[in-house]
């Protein structure tokens, strides 16, 4: 398939983060709270919480970064056979442009899932429960810490633009659950999501 960079700018206001990874938790406290998501999905007003989470998920515009691009007729559109599963890692991309102070850029090749500025280069994260390559071992409280520390289950490094955290913040602790409910609902994708590249001042 034939790739294209493209990049345009992005007012600073419009940047917040794209990668959930995270770090491991120790086992047992995974195994209890994984347990104990198990065991609610089958509770009562479930489905709500799934119907809630989708429709955040929509508005959030979670879809826009986090689900590939392909050609249709009309040009490029969201390939649903992939949603929210985040970069492809078959899709390299070029290392960090050296950029001026500002404005921030983003660069995609036939999808929406790469960013470039000041950071370096960023990857959208595979949001489906594939549990080695995006968030089928996350417990509520690893998506609860991420979006309240702005960090990688609230003690890894922080999230990269373009997600934007600083509105994510102020979901209340029901809308993170639906969120939670229903991204753990959906297919998986099995798509392992590359590390962020460094600025290109630090990769030098």
């Amino acid at each position: 398939m034939k790739r294209f960079v493209l990049t345009t700018t992005l007012p600073v206001a419009l940047v917040g983060v794209s990668l959930i990874a995270g770090l491991a938790q120790p086992q047992t406290v995974l195994a209890a709270e994984n347990e104990k998501t198990k065991s609610s999905a089958s509770a009562p007003g479930h489905a709500d919480k799934v119907a809630r989470g989708k429709y955040l998920v929509t508005i959030a515009a979670c879809n826009d970064c986090h689900t590939p691009l392909k050609m249709g007729p009309a040009g490029p559109e969201p390939d649903m056979s992939r949603m929210l599963s985040g970069h492809p890692d078959t899709l390299a991309m070029p290392p960090a442009p050296t950029l001026p102070a500002g404005p921030w850029a983003y660069i995609s090749a036939y999808t929406n899932t790469a960013w470039a500025g000041p950071w370096g280069v960023s990857f959208t994260a595979n949001l489906t429960p594939d549990p080695e390559t995006g968030l089928g071992k996350w417990t509520l409280r690893n998506l609860m810490d991420s979006f309240r520390s702005g960090r990688h289950q609230g003690r890894g490094r922080p999230i990269l633009p373009p997600m934007p955290i600083a509105n994510y913040k102020e979901f209340t602790d029901a809308d993170i659950e639906a969120v939670y409910s229903y991204l753990q609902s959906i297919p998986a994708v099995k798509n392992r999501v590359p590390e962020p590249l460094p600025p290109a001042a630090a990769s030098k």
